[in-house]
């Protein structure tokens, strides 16, 4: 579901990008990717994805 969000959010190419590449400090300074496999739950990484790019209430 957590990959599905992000495509639908930011299309497929940015979306593997931003969960690659970008650092979330709300998530210990690791990428979506790297906290999904320290075991981090999906919706926790995707709410922190939502916070770190100002996604709305209504499509998070």
């Amino acid at each position: 579901m957590f990959r599905k969000l992000m495509a639908g959010e930011f299309g497929q190419v940015r979306a593997e990008m931003i969960a690659r590449d970008h650092v979330l400090s709300s998530l210990g300074g690791r990428t979506a990717d790297e906290a999904l496999e320290a075991g981090i739950g999906a919706k926790e990484v995707w709410l922190a994805v939502c916070d770190a790019f100002e996604i709305p209430e209504n499509r998070r």
